[in-house]
C-alpha cells in the first residue's frame, strides 16, 4: 500500500533500462525476463533432492540478478521471489502442501556487510508472502567467507564450499518436525544446495525440496 501510495507522487526508473516507471521494473522488462520462464518447472535431481528452477539462467532473467547483487536493488529479489513463489503455488505439489519452512543460502557475515543485504533472503521474502510458508533465515550459518563461484569449474566450486555451512543450535529444536525448502538465486553446479543439505540432514532437520529462480543449466553436476 505505502509502494502505491509513492507512486502517485513520485516516478522511478526501471533499474534495467533506466525507463520511467511507477513499478520496480517496467513492463517491457518484466515481459522479457518471463520470456526465460520454465511452463513446466524444471526439476533437477542433486542426490535425492528435487529442485524445482523459475526459469532459465538467461537474457533479462540473468540481468536482473546482476542487478539484484551488485547495483543493490533488494527489491528485485522481493519481486522474483514473489513470481517463485506463486508458479510453485501452480504446481501440484504447492496445491497440496500448506505449511513449509523456508530456509535461504546465508551469506558469510563479510559479505553481508558489504553487499546490506543476502540476495537469498529477499527472494525467500517475496516466495514467502506469497505462499504464506515461515521464513527462517538464521537456522544456517556459512562460517567460512568463501570465494565468489562465477568463475570456478565444478571441482573448485565443491571444493570452495566444502563444510561452509553449519545448523544454528539456537535454533535447532524449533526445525525439528519442520519440512524445510533450501532457496537460493541460481542453480549452476548444485555445490551450494549439496552443502547446505548435507548440513541440515546431518543435524536430523527434514529438507523437502529447493527452490531457485534460475537454473544455468539443465543437467546437474552430481
Amino acid at each position: 500500500m505505502l509502494r502505491n501510495l509513492l507512486n502517485l507522487f513520485v516516478k522511478s526508473c526501471c533499474p534495467l533500462c533506466q525507463r520511467q516507471n511507477q513499478d520496480i521494473i517496467c513492463s517491457y522488462c518484466e515481459k522479457k525476463i518471463q520470456g526465460s520462464y520454465l511452463p513446466v518447472w524444471e526439476t533437477t535431481k542433486l542426490g535425492n533432492l528435487p529442485v524445482f528452477a523459475w526459469g532459465k539462467y538467461e537474457g533479462y532473467l540473468k540481468r536482473s540478478i546482476a542487478c539484484l547483487k551488485y547495483e543493490n536493488k533488494p527489491e528485485l529479489g522481493v519481486l522474483l521471489g514473489e513470481w517463485l513463489g506463486q508458479s510453485w503455488l501452480d504446481t501440484p505439489q504447492g496445491k497440496k502442501i500448506s505449511q513449509l519452512t523456508v530456509v535461504p543460502i546465508p551469506l558469510h557475515q563479510h559479505k553481508l556487510k558489504l553487499r546490506g543485504f543476502n540476495q537469498s533472503t529477499k527472494i525467500a521474502q517475496g516466495f514467502c508472502q506469497v505462499t504464506g510458508y515461515s521464513l527462517q533465515p538464521q537456522i544456517l550459518i556459512r562460517r567460512r567467507n568463501t570465494e565468489a563461484m562465477f568463475s570456478l569449474n565444478p571441482q573448485q566450486r565443491r571444493e570452495n564450499v566444502q563444510n561452509a555451512f553449519v545448523v544454528n543450535k539456537n535454533f535447532h529444536s524449533k526445525m525439528a518436525r519442520s519440512k524445510i525448502v533450501l532457496l537460493d538465486d541460481i542453480f549452476t553446479t548444485g555445490s551450494t544446495l549439496r552443502e547446505a543439505y548435507q548440513a541440515l540432514t546431518q543435524n536430523s532437520l527434514n529438507v523437502h525440496f529447493a527452490a531457485v529462480v534460475a537454473n544455468v543449466s539443465s543437467s546437474c553436476y552430481l
